[in-house]
């Protein structure tokens, strides 16, 4: 299941009311360190499906919602669960280190 691209529009539909948790990731063309994850939260929305959503927010596109919740750096991850945010992660780290921080949150 490939990650699915949020908006400021759907914020609160595809992640807020979300049936299982949902990883957002917060990111820009423009990041290194984002495109350096990007494959890994691909690999790891199909290693992980029916456990948790990985969505991906482009915050040069939608502005409003990465200004509501305080993003100052990317890449930031935030867990979402229940419409919460329950852990969070700034910076790249390898798949290994992703993978296994995340299912220790699930």
């Amino acid at each position: 299941m490939p990650t699915k691209a949020v908006t400021d529009a759907s914020f609160e539909r595809d992640v807020l009311e979300a049936d299982q948790p949902v990883l957002v990731d917060f990111w820009a063309d423009w990041c290194g360190p984002c495109k350096m994850i990007a494959p890994a939260l691909e690999e790891l929305s199909d290693e992980l499906a029916g456990r948790v959503t990985i969505a991906k927010m482009d915050i040069m596109e939608n502005t409003q919602t990465p200004g509501k919740l305080g993003v100052r750096g990317i890449p930031y991850l935030v867990l979402y669960r229940n419409g919460e945010p329950v852990a969070e992660m700034q910076g790249a780290r390898p798949k290994g280190q992703l993978k296994s921080w995340l299912e220790s949150q699930l």
